[in-house]
């Protein structure tokens, strides 16, 4: 009989809770990014139906809130949607923003946590007293959790919200965060409303002052979910309010599944185009923006990866910055070859004046007047290996989007994960996963440099700022700045592999075969170059060594290229050698003479570390031998 009663009881509270009606009222006058996210965060826990949205389309009218107190605007958009609550008490009504928004669980649990609290109107709480800092002495002491009021987040059933926004008139550039504040801490009207704060982030979690609190975990079935290890809760809603909001795009990426460990990224086909299925000459038209700004190695294979991409070139128009005079021939050779195929060239050459923030912002109206679809800037550092990495991209059809590239067995790459309080690198928790690869998808990151993708829209508004100067920053952190100023979300991929990055920090231009020197800093794309492809095979366990004659091993380990810069090299020390292209002779004098500072000797012992380590000038012979027993057809392939 006991099991029975508690059975019913037990309904009897599910259905209390269940029953009761959830309105969402949230405020936006244009579709953000942030919005777009919010939408699509209420669909995924069910709510989507419930949110109602106030404001769209009109003109915002409480002032610059991000630098100043204001959002007056934000309580007389409610008053008028609240009339029709002012004599509803059944009805809870919850208001949140949107731009900074993400929910997390659904209506069941929402109301469930509400009416545990016994409140009548609940707001969120943080862990500063603001705008006023000089009234959170007035505060009533709570023992643990966030003392202060933030209007962020806030709920309670229809005529005590009603009665809340009409206590008084409010100017559209008064902040809404005072008002309510001045409210709660008056006794009368915090007894009269039953006003309460969810001190302990049960349903709204404020992540200014608490982003060590907040984690992202995952359940046995792979879902994240976040949750705030300080009280042991998982938030219903998370509010990026102040500075946290780089924070709110890092746990987007995994809340409300939008990443699991099943399916990986769940939303990165929404809004995909299949170019496959439209015909070429309609593809949209991309303006290719290559910016050389120092001397970089692998110039040639840099251009050429560029003219390999799957792309059609007739829906390309180039844009080329050049301040290196190094990088002169290698600009000329590609243009000759293949400037004829592409819809439009324009080249700021190494001899033409112009900075390079200049550039940059000139290259983003040049893409207007060409009236683009798609802007691709690409840093001579950037390599793209992927032969379809634009369309790939264009594909996406995210509205700023980088493809992400490192540098190969670093941790380098051209993405910021998260930033510091001033505004500089800092580390995000997943970054080390992201760049090895370890987790694929589309991620919300803080800042992109050297290789990325701009929506002609994006442009369009970003172009009139002069997007790449700001004070005494550099021009890829002023960009940064100002995307973000107009908070626009940058994102950086990683579903498939694009390509990598370069190393040129050191390089020096003062030899006559420059890309010989870089082994050690761009080792892959050094064997790339240099090293056969056959080379490999000969390390195999069952490939048979040729032997032309006795105690005389043929196999490759250079290509042609190799042999030609080498001998081109030599040849430019003419007193060290007879001045001929006898490769034999040309070898010796490399060897022996110069064999520490071209680092020939590490490379050999390096690349053939699985051998007996011979000492001296043993080793020096077996390497030297390597290239002078045979005729310089024979020493690459």
């Amino acid at each position: 009989m006991l099991q029975i009663f508690c059975i019913i009881l037990l309904l009897h509270v599910v259905s209390v809770y269940s029953d009761a009606s959830l309105h969402i009222l949230t405020i936006a006058t244009e579709e953000t990014d942030g919005y777009t996210r919010f939408m699509r965060s209420a669909k995924a826990v069910g709510l989507d139906q419930q949110v109602k949205v106030l404001g769209m389309n009109e003109e915002w009218k409480g002032g610059d809130i991000a630098l100043y107190p204001g959002g007056g605007f934000k309580i007389n958009l409610l008053k008028k949607e609240m009339d029709k609550y002012k004599d509803d008490k059944e009805t809870i009504v919850m208001f949140v923003d949107s731009y900074d928004v993400i929910f997390t669980l659904g209506s069941e649990v929402i109301v469930e946590r509400f009416k545990k609290t016994g409140a009548t109107i609940l707001f969120s709480a943080e862990s500063y007293c603001w705008p006023d800092k000089s009234l959170a002495s007035q505060y009533p002491a709570n023992q643990s959790g966030k003392r202060y009021l933030c209007s962020g987040g806030f709920m309670g059933y229809g005529s005590s919200m009603y009665n809340l926004v009409n206590h008084e008139k409010v100017d559209d550039l008064a902040d809404d965060q005072l008002y309510y504040t001045n409210i709660y801490l008056n006794d009368d009207l915090r007894t009269n409303l039953k006003m309460k704060l969810d001190h302990k982030s049960e349903i709204f979690q404020n992540l200014n002052g608490a982003q060590d609190d907040v984690k992202v975990k995952f359940d046995d079935s792979g879902v994240p979910y976040v949750e705030n290890v300080e009280y042991n809760v998982k938030p219903a809603v998370l509010h990026g309010n102040g500075v946290s909001k780089t924070y709110l795009n890092y746990l987007g990426n995994y809340v409300p599944k939008m990443w699991t460990k099943e399916n990986e990224c769940t939303w990165c086909d929404d809004n995909i185009i299949n170019l496959d299925r439209i015909e070429e000459t309609a593809w949209p038209a991309v303006t290719l923006a290559l910016f050389m700004i120092r001397p970089t190695p692998f110039m040639e294979e840099h251009l050429s990866l560029l003219a390999n991409q799957f792309y059609p070139k007739n829906r390309i128009d180039i844009f080329i910055y050049n301040s290196v005079e190094y990088h002169t021939q290698h600009i000329d050779d590609f243009l000759t070859q293949f400037s004829r195929l592409y819809r439009s060239v324009h080249l700021v050459a190494a001899n033409q004046t112009m900075a390079e923030n200049a550039a940059r912002n000139a290259a983003l109206n040049h893409c207007l007047e060409k009236k683009c679809d798609f802007y691709f800037a690409v840093d001579g550092e950037a390599q793209l290996v992927n032969s379809r990495a634009i369309q790939l991209l264009v594909e996406q059809n995210i509205p700023i989007l980088a493809p992400m590239m490192i540098r190969p067995m670093k941790l380098w790459s051209n993405f910021w994960g998260a930033l510091s309080h001033d505004g500089f690198y800092a580390r995000s928790e997943d970054y080390i996963e992201l760049v090895e690869n370890k987790l694929r998808g589309v991620w919300n990151i803080a800042h992109i440099h050297t290789c990325y993708m701009l929506k002609g829209d994006r442009v369009a508004a970003l172009a009139p700022l002069s997007p790449y100067i700001h004070e005494d920053t550099d021009p890829d952190m002023a960009f940064g700045l100002h995307v973000r100023n107009k908070n626009y979300f940058m994102y950086v991929s990683n579903r498939v592999h694009f390509g990598h990055l370069l190393n040129a920090d050191s390089f020096e231009t003062n030899h006559k075969s420059n890309d010989l020197y870089t082994i050690f800093d761009n080792q892959l794309d050094w064997e790339e170059k240099y090293i056969s492809k056959l080379y490999a095979k000969q390390l195999e366990a069952d490939t048979k060594i040729e032997m032309p004659c006795p105690d005389v091993y043929w196999f490759p380990i250079a290509t042609k290229k190799f042999c030609d810069d080498l001998v081109a090299e030599m040849n430019n020390f003419g007193d060290w050698s007879t001045g001929s292209n006898e490769v034999g002779v040309i070898i010796s004098s490399f060897i022996f003479r110069h064999i520490n500072s071209y680092n020939v000797y590490s490379f050999w012992l390096f690349k053939n570390r699985h051998l007996p380590r011979l000492r001296g000038r043993h080793v020096i012979k077996r390497f030297f031998m390597a290239f002078t027993v045979f005729k310089t057809w024979f020493a690459c392939h």
